[in-house]
C-alpha cells in the first residue's frame, strides 16, 4: 500500500507582501464563512438551542487553543492584561468583528459595534441569537491560557438589550484587582 502524496504548504516567504495580504485577508474570510455555515447548518438540522450550545463548546477550545498557538508562534511571554491584549490583537476574529480594544487602569474593555454574525441574521429576518454563552467560554478559555488570573465579565452580549452602536462588551481584569 503506498501513502497518499503529501501537500506541502506554499512557499510563503517567497511571496511578495501583497499576495500574502491578499491571501492572509482570504484565509480570514474564510474563516468567517466556515463559522457562519457551520452555525446554519446545526441550527437548520438540530435547532437554536442545539446550534448555541455546540457553538459554546467549539469556541471554548478555540480560544483557548488559538491563545496557546499565538503565544509560541508570536513569542508572546507577556502575562496578565498586556500579554491578553497582544494576542487578542492577532486573534482572527478580532480582525474579522473589528474588535474595539480599550485597555484602561486595570482592566481591558471590549466593544463590538457591528457583530457580523448578528448582523447577518438580522439582514435575513432571523433576529439575534444568544451568544453570551459562547463568547464566555471563548474569551474565558483564551484569557485562561494567556494568565488564569485574568477574569472575564460581560457587561451586555444579544439577547440583552444593547445599544444600536454596539452588540455587546466585555471587560477583563487581573483576579483581586
Amino acid at each position: 500500500m503506498t501513502s497518499p502524496p503529501s501537500h506541502p504548504l506554499p512557499d510563503f516567504a517567497s511571496w511578495d507582501h501583497d499576495r500574502l495580504a491578499r491571501f492572509t485577508s482570504f484565509l480570514i474570510h474564510n474563516y468567517r464563512v466556515m463559522d457562519a455555515f457551520w452555525f446554519i447548518s446545526i441550527e437548520k438540522d438540530h435547532g437554536i438551542d442545539e446550534a448555541c450550545r455546540l457553538n459554546e463548546v467549539v469556541w471554548g477550545r478555540v480560544g483557548n487553543l488559538a491563545a496557546r498557538d499565538l503565544k509560541a508562534r508570536f513569542d508572546i511571554a507577556a502575562n496578565g492584561l498586556e500579554g491578553f491584549v497582544t494576542a487578542l490583537g492577532l486573534f482572527p476574529w478580532t480582525m474579522l468583528v473589528g474588535y474595539q480594544i480599550e485597555a484602561l487602569p486595570g482592566e481591558v474593555v471590549i466593544r463590538v459595534p457591528s457583530c457580523p454574525p448578528q448582523a447577518a441574521r438580522l439582514e435575513r429576518g432571523l433576529g439575534e441569537y444568544a451568544c453570551r454563552a459562547m463568547h464566555q467560554a471563548e474569551f474565558e478559555g483564551f484569557a485562561r491560557e494567556i494568565d488564569p488570573r485574568i477574569q472575564v465579565r460581560c457587561d451586555f452580549a444579544p439577547l440583552d438589550d444593547h445599544p444600536p452602536d454596539c452588540f455587546c462588551q466585555w471587560r477583563f481584569s487581573l483576579n483581586g484587582m
